[in-house]
């Protein structure tokens, strides 16, 4: 979440959050990105949008980012040599080691959240790299055919976060 990684085991209401256990409901409110989160007695409304790989939750005035990871997933990158890198503006970053088989933008480019900027193929698998914010891409700092690491630095994407669809 933001800069932070927290580790969260889930089980029905209960949680336990970096050891320590806590109760939690999260009530949406249909057709809308805001749900009413209980947090043991206290209650907060919290606006909760997904933008690619990545989710916006704004919580009391602050907009924080977050990666919500499997245990899966997790346990995946930690193969790969560490956490999963993701960024919401500025640098895209590959998410795993690969070849870049095509790219779907240009600098200048706008884009929307989700849109792919390009195709990475790793273990014989094409892996769509995605836009997590819309805004417009700046630099393009890979071509076709090279080989990247996990964490190499892909394209740079002006950022924003777009507002909720009218009537929402």
């Amino acid at each position: 979440m933001g800069s932070r990684s927290f580790e969260i085991e889930i089980d029905g209401p209960k949680f336990r959050l970096d050891g320590q256990l806590g109760d939690a409901v999260l009530h949406r409110v249909p057709g809308t990105p805001v749900a009413l989160l209980r947090l043991g007695g206290s209650a907060r409304s919290v606006v909760v949008r997904r933008q690619g790989d990545v989710w916006m939750v704004e919580l009391s005035g602050e907009r924080v980012v977050v990666q919500v990871l499997d245990e899966h997933v997790r346990n995946a990158g930690a193969l790969g040599g560490g956490r999963p890198i993701t960024s919401v503006a500025g640098v895209v970053r590959a998410p795993m080691p690969g070849l870049v088989l095509r790219l779907e933008v240009a600098p200048g480019d706008s884009v929307r959240a989700g849109s792919g900027l390009l195709v990475l193929e790793a273990m014989k698998m094409e892996n769509e790299i995605r836009a997590p914010v819309a805004g417009v891409v700046k630099a393009v700092l890979v071509h076709p055919g090279q080989v990247v690491e996990k964490g190499t630095a892909l394209v740079e994407v002006t950022g924003r976060v777009d507002p909720p669809p009218e009537g929402r």
